[in-house]
């Protein structure tokens, strides 16, 4: 199954096309709730270093959702990491299976 890398603008790669990047990559997987729009492709390959911020922005790119529209990122179904979380700390803390998964929704789900 090929994933995304969204730092990369000319598109998306596979994990095979370079092994020694992609190992320094966290999977991350979105996984839609309540009535939110489900994504195309949800796996990405994406920088450790980067925050929830920049997740937030990525996702929103991808959702093609306005700046006023809500979207609410949660992990292990239950909280909404702060903004400058380091992905990498959320992965060391809930990441399963070689992947960090987050719910996504346009509505409050979890509190």
């Amino acid at each position: 199954m090929a994933t995304s890398n969204p730092d990369e603008k000319d598109g998306p790669t596979t994990d095979e096309a370079s092994p020694s990047k992609a190992k320094e990559k966290i999977t991350i997987m979105f996984k839609a709730t309540g009535d939110a729009p489900i994504l195309k492709q949800r796996k990405f390959l994406i920088d450790p270093s980067k925050d929830v911020a920049w997740l937030l922005k990525f996702l929103r790119r991808q959702l093609k959702l306005q700046v006023a529209d809500a979207l609410f990122l949660y992990v292990s179904q239950s909280f909404v990491p702060p903004p400058d979380q380091v992905i990498r700390n959320l992965y060391d803390c809930f990441g399963t299976d070689r992947k960090l998964i987050f719910n996504y929704a346009l509505n409050p789900a979890w509190g």
